[in-house]
């Protein structure tokens, strides 16, 4: 028998599975899926920046809409959804979710293709990290009840206008394409949702207590009758509410579509589908103001060039909504210095990185790439000379143009295969990668794989735990996976049989991605650092496995203890007559205790037990690359055992947890044999007599710049003295980054630096004032960035300036 019709698409570059297109989501109408998924296309240039930043919660009609139709409400993003759709993790108060958020047209067809007729948001944004951050608007939601209508709804809503404009918010109405009319006003982002939500309250009452017979308040249903429920609870940080230009899952295809004002009468009604893109391309939007602010991309490109001096191309704005493949081109620049500029069409503009050495063309090499500013789609056609004194003076040529085919594109990785000219550079398709490692680029010529490879079935899990791990398409095998933190136990108890212990390694935290021979190894900031330990590559590789693993990389020292002073010579050395030495004087181990993803199914949703045994299955123990056992005695014997083999600690993790990416949980609990704490380095103080510095002034991120902590003037060589001072020039600035105050013996002589290089050290005791006592220097840790410094201890210690 036949399955449904399938067909794949390229939507805004990205290839897309459809099925059933023809199938009819609105029987009233006769509205078919193609025709949802041709809407949201449409409507894409005025729908996306109210999605922006927002994450999407979906109402889904999978066999479509009608009085007895299925419908559920979906937060989390499944394992099916294609890997370029943008994940986020929010923790509420007795839940954690993986939403999308929505930022292209392929999304918003992703989101047709699965029935995802409505598209619900939130009051507020994620930043560019995923951190939700304060509500930018209130919303208010007129709500007929029984023997009401739009007429009522819009009498309440001129009544709120002049209400709100009394406190300086204009609002704008929007018919909800359900019943009634919201009310959205712009917001400046200082108050978080409980206050915008108590605010909204206050209005609601005011609004009833001027218009007591048509306005209620109240959620009861006996108050509703012949009343507008003006419902303020949409703005609790916790609920969403319909954006605008979605569509609804009604009998008809009505659509969530804001108004101007002078709309607003006796005589509104909401509007279908067939009516909104029509309007929007004749009156635009009215909420516009109240959309995420479109940056312009090409600002650096036009503050860099004279279009009165250069042949180059100078637009006055970005090319939206292009048909067609998207388009690349690599051009050879004879510049001062030779190289190759490549660029990708992406968003309206050419997403640009300068190749010193030009595309590789061995898979057993990468090339530095480093990243320019967008450039405009009409530089895919020039070639010409940019004269002398103008930026990249020099001979411009096309050395190879056409289309290509996107596979993943994220902040840190970019994977596409390039179909060039059949006279171009290229010499015929090539599947390129481009991996962010710290500040630049580095560009990978990759094996090739068949553009359907991300349809092919994962192995499938062991039967005991197949019903919870979770499949995906090999496209999205390589991703790097947030490692899961543990916290210091404090008064917390470990004890007893629901706990296993694990010995803490002092090294450096690594997540590793093995595809076959393909390996990369992360930091726990996402940084590939594989280059630095290529005998782990190389181990790694000889195991034939597909697996995300999570481990400590660690060097020994002469007694076989751990030595984290020993494992920073390897840290950042990518020269291979440097690390042919170090790989004799310096050796690395990987320490796995956790295996995260198994031939294309995800673990994360099983125990520690089960993923425990997944990774012992493994096999895995090599002369670099080892699984240390377990504990399986008691906490006490634990510590006991990591002191005897004079180790940092024991990890106890609570043996029904599962694993939370990028989450520091009380499932996992750190135990120490030695106090130590991750400082952000604020300011130094000279040496007496010496080059390099004598003392460094630390402390920890807070709201506004870094909580003071106290001075550190002890456990450095001469070398690491120097060294500092080296890398702290850089970062002098005038101020003090503290929020409070720093004692005038040290702050006297202090140079004072950007907060940005994160360090480790040791110490006695805490102050009454929350400053360490008897700190001493442990080292850098390049691996982590200064925001994911958190404050590592139970003691009371202020973390908000007086």
């Amino acid at each position: 028998m036949a399955g449904p019709p399938t067909q794949t698409v390229s939507v805004d570059g990205r290839l897309l599975r459809l099925t059933n297109s023809d199938k009819i989501m609105y029987p009233a109408s006769g509205t078919t899926k193609a025709e949802v998924i041709a809407y949201y296309a449409q409507v894409a240039p005025w729908l996306l920046p109210h999605l922006a930043g927002r994450t999407v919660t979906r109402k889904r009609w999978v066999n479509g809409t009608g009085p007895d139709a299925e419908v559920f409400f979906e937060k989390n993003l499944p394992d099916s959804a294609p890997d370029w759709i943008r994940r986020v993790t929010i923790k509420h108060r007795s839940r954690t979710n993986v939403y999308p958020v929505f930022e292209s047209v392929a999304d918003l067809a992703w989101a047709g293709q699965v029935a995802a007729l409505e598209l619900h948001v939130p009051q507020w944004r994620v930043d560019a990290t995923g951190v939700a951050l304060n509500p930018d608007r209130l919303v208010i939601d007129l709500d007929p009840g029984p023997g009401t209508g739009l007429p009522e709804c819009a009498e309440v809503a001129h009544a709120a206008r002049a209400l709100l404009a009394d406190v300086g918010l204009e609002c704008i109405p929007v018919t909800s394409g359900s019943k009634g009319i919201h009310l959205y006003a712009q917001l400046d982002g200082t108050h978080d949702s409980d206050y915008v939500n108590a605010f909204a309250k206050q209005v609601a009452q005011a609004l009833e207590a001027s218009m007591p017979e048509l306005v209620v308040s109240d959620m009861s249903k006996a108050k509703r009758r012949g009343r507008v429920l003006v419902d303020w609870s949409q703005n609790n940080g916790n609920k969403t509410t319909i954006s605008p230009y979605s569509l609804r899952g009604r009998e008809e295809p009505t659509v969530a579509v804001p108004r101007d004002w002078d709309e607003v009468d006796a005589d509104l009604r909401h509007l279908t589908i067939d009516e909104v893109p029509a309007r929007l391309a004749e009156r635009g939007d009215p909420m516009a103001a109240l959309a995420a602010p479109v940056a312009d991309r090409l600002a650096t490109y036009r503050s860099m060039r004279d279009a009165n001096r250069t042949p180059e191309p100078v637009p006055d704005s970005v090319v939206r909504g292009r048909d067609g493949d998207p388009t690349f081109v690599i051009q050879e620049h004879h510049a001062r210095r030779l190289h190759w500029d490549f660029r990708l069409e992406r968003d309206g503009v050419l997403v640009s990185w300068a190749l010193p050495k030009g595309v590789p063309d061995s898979t057993t090499g990468n090339h530095l790439a480093v990243q320019t500013e967008d450039h405009p789609l009409e530089y895919a056609t020039f070639a010409g000379t940019i004269p002398k004194g103008e930026y990249g003076a020099g001979e411009v040529t096309i050395w190879d143009h056409g289309h290509y085919d996107l596979e993943k594109w994220n902040d840190h990785e970019v994977i596409a295969t390039l179909h060039g000219t059949r006279e171009g550079g290229l010499g015929g398709p090539k599947r390129l990668a481009l991996i962010k490692t710290g500040e630049n680029w580095l560009i990978h010529l990759m094996k090739e794989q068949s553009p359907h490879a991300a349809a092919k079935e994962p192995a499938p899990a062991k039967e005991s735990t197949a019903k919870r791990t979770r499949k995906k398409p090999a496209s999205a095998r390589a991703g790097f996976v947030p490692p899961m933190l543990a916290v210091l136990a404090g008064g917390r108890d470990a004890s007893g049989d629901s706990w296993a212990y694990e010995l803490k390694w002092d090294g450096i935290r690594c997540v590793a991605v093995v595809s076959g021979e393909q390996v990369r190894l992360y930091s726990r900031n996402h940084n590939d650092v594989s280059a630095s330990y290529p005998e782990l590559v190389e181990e790694l590789a000889g195991l034939g496995l597909d697996v995300v693993l999570d481990g400590e990389i660690v060097a020994l020292d002469e007694k076989g203890i751990p030595s984290f002073g020993r494992l920073q010579q390897r840290m950042g050395v990518t020269k291979a007559g440097d690390l042919d030495r170090l790989r004799r004087t310096v050796p690395v181990q990987l320490m796995l205790f956790d295996v995260l993803e198994r031939d294309g199914a995800s673990l994360r949703d099983l125990t520690y037990d089960e993923r425990r045994e997944a990774l012992d299955d493994l096999g895995i123990g090599t002369g670099l690359v080892h699984v240390p056992p377990a504990h399986g005695g008691t906490l006490d014997e634990a510590v006991a055992l990591s002191r005897s083999h004079k180790l940092e600690g024991v990890v106890a993790k609570r043996r029904s947890s599962t694993y939370d990416p990028g989450s520091r949980s009380t499932d996992w609990l750190k135990i120490k044999n030695q106090d130590t704490q991750e400082i952000v380095i604020g300011g130094w103080r000279p040496s007496s007599g010496g080059r390099g510095i004598g003392s460094l002034l630390v402390g920890v991120p807070v709201e506004g710049g870094l909580k003071y902590l106290g001075r550190v003037g002890t456990g450095y060589s001469n070398a690491e003295r120097l060294k500092l001072r080296s890398l702290l020039d850089p970062l002098e600035r005038a101020t003090s980054p503290f929020v409070d105050d720093v004692e005038t013996a040290a702050s006297r002589d202090a140079t004072w630096t950007t907060p940005k290089l994160v360090g480790e050290v040791v110490y006695g005791d805490w102050s009454p004032a929350g400053h360490l006592r008897h700190a001493s220097w442990r080292g850098l840790r390049p691996d982590k960035d200064a925001a994911d410094v958190v404050l590592e201890t139970s003691a009371e210690v202020r973390l908000t300036p007086p």
